[in-house]
């Protein structure tokens, strides 16, 4: 084996353990779970829970929910990529942080908001849409909007405007220029980020359960029904199989649309707005309300106590609320879910740092091409489980030696950091890609070695993006709700198991904890997003 080989194994060991071992093991151990559950295959076992009624129907109504949060959210993300990425619109920049703090809200409190805001005595109360499948759906577009706008954005930021111009010249109305010139040139960007959409939608977890119950039931939180109220472990592990087969098969057709047909590029300036950018102006107006309206709804029902201003919501969360409905005050919570996010943190950090190294180093001979191939396939496998499926398997996995980590603190930030990985990764793979190789070359022609290289010529342009990446590794720890469900230990919660365990207790006092507890993990979260949004990496998003 020759020494850049060496190098590569080197570098690639530790996030290989790493998946091996809270990756592969617990899906593994899934699987075993769902066709070998007494030690003898079971094919008719899984079949009959594939063709239950009510696993029909909960099929049914996941791709039906995400088709339409899909559709929605590229209709309303449009307009909206075009005026903040091809326009000079006063405050873009602010508009544009705003609009992407939802993707990383947690999706406990934007159901909690979502409730307030179409809940009896809400402001949009009348409309008679809580707790109805439509809710689930306004919840999504919420959520993914923000995909659209960054994953189209960017592509149309850096759009060629020239052809366009040709057109315009030739006598095309805008509309036309749009139609027969602009959008089909946008098509591999819209349709990846409508992939994209589709698989979160599909996976959603903490808003569908918040807004739906059992009553309305995505793949996803069926699995979380059956683990936890029904303890149907093999139903829940064939259900965990067909999801991790649909999203596999969503995340090659997302990599193919990404690859396969890319955009022609050219740096462009953002031209003033003009009257006949009236209607997306608009309408990212309107995007921009009805990101709003939940998060207002939210902070005003957070300061109503017996039907007058008050700040006693937030005073009584440093209580166990009514009853003593929690075993831990919710600010104890709280610093459980900071003291998990950081640990949460430098693991994804420094994994994906590693994975980002591995990836991005470019390939001198056939078998290194390979290899660093199969790595790169092997490193994105986490992409195709969700954060259910992901806590699932850690709960039937991780329960004997060498790996019983059921009593370790580190077993909710393992995995936690393991759904923010690809966050992390696709922050920092663009900006290393970007780098001449040349400049590493010149560098070790100097006598400088791997590590002063690293140091000389990797970190001065990858710092931001790091930084950026450790508060995308933050944010969604911070608020990660779909495996620590099944992991968090009841005397030491996180802040949006709280929040959960609060709505699901009768008492007013509770629910309007719920609520304080939602305004302050969202301005948490939002804190550090806005702060992301100043460093201006690669989107978020575009996996």
């Amino acid at each position: 084996m020759n020494r850049r080989l060496l190098g590569l194994a080197a570098l690639a060991l530790v996030p290989v353990l790493v998946l091996v071992a809270f990756f592969v093991v617990p899906v593994a151990a899934m699987l075993q779970l769902g066709f070998w559950p007494d030690g003898e295959l079971d094919v008719a076992g899984v079949l009959e829970v594939l063709t239950r009624d009510r696993t029909v129907r909960v099929l049914l109504f996941t791709l039906g929910s995400a088709t339409a949060g899909t559709v929605l959210s590229v209709l309303l993300g449009l307009p909206a990529a075009y005026v903040l990425h091809r326009t000079a619109l006063p405050l873009r920049r602010v508009v544009r942080a705003l609009l992407l703090v939802p993707f990383v809200l947690p999706t406990v409190v934007v159901g909690v908001a979502f409730r307030q805001l179409l809940g009896e005595g809400g402001p949009l109360g009348p409309l008679g849409l809580d707790a109805t499948p439509v809710a689930i759906v306004l919840g999504l577009v919420f959520f993914n909007v923000a995909v659209v706008i960054r994953v189209v954005g960017s592509a149309w930021e850096s759009l060629d405007e020239r052809a366009g111009q040709a057109a315009a010249t030739l006598g095309a109305a805008p509309w036309t220029v749009l139609r027969t010139v602009t959008l089909p040139r946008l098509r591999p960007a819209i349709v990846s980020a409508a992939t994209v959409v589709f698989l979160f939608c599909s996976t959603a977890f903490g808003v569908v359960l918040t807004l739906g119950g059992p009553r309305y039931a995505t793949v996803e939180t069926e699995i979380y029904l059956l683990t936890v109220q029904v303890f149907d472990l093999q139903a829940a592990a064939a259900l965990s199989v067909l999801q991790l087969v649909v999203v596999a098969v969503l995340l090659v057709a997302a990599q193919r649309t990404r690859v396969s047909a890319p955009v022609a590029r050219e740096a462009s300036r953002a031209r003033p707005v003009t009257r006949a950018d009236a209607v997306p102006v608009t309408a990212t107006l309107l995007v921009l309300l009805y990101v709003a309206l939940p998060i207002a709804a939210l902070v005003a029902g957070s300061l109503r106590v017996a039907g007058e201003w008050s700040l006693g919501n937030y005073a009584a969360l440093d209580t166990t609320g009514e009853r003593t409905s929690l075993l831990v005050p919710v600010t104890e919570a709280l610093a459980n879910s900071l003291r998990t996010a950081v640990d949460a943190t430098w693991m994804a950090l420094g994994t994906g740092l590693l994975v980002a190294l591995v990836v991005t180093r470019r390939s001198r001979s056939r078998v290194e091409r390979r290899v660093r191939g199969v790595l790169d396939g092997f490193f994105m496998l986490p992409l195709g489980v969700s954060a259910v499926t992901l806590g699932f398997g850690f709960l039937v996995a991780l329960d004997q030696p060498p790996l019983d980590l059921r009593d370790s603190p580190l077993l909710v930030p393992i995995a936690q950091a393991l759904v923010a990985l690809p966050l992390v990764v696709r922050t920092l793979v663009p900006v290393l890609s970007g780098i001449d190789d040349r400049q590493r070359q010149a560098a070790a022609s100097l006598g400088a070695g791997p590590l002063r290289t690293l140091t000389t010529v990797d970190v001065p342009v990858l710092w931001r993006p790091m930084l950026a990446g450790a508060g995308f590794a933050f944010a969604a720890s911070l608020g990660e709700f779909g495996a620590t469900s099944f992991l968090a230990r009841a005397e030491a919660p996180t802040l949006p198991v709280v929040i959960f365990r609060l709505l699901g207790t009768p008492g007013q006092m509770n629910y309007g904890m719920a609520l304080a507890a939602s305004v302050v993990l969202a301005a948490t979260t939002a804190l550090v997003m806005l702060l992301v949004e100043r460093l201006r990496v690669p989107s978020l998003g575009a996996l």
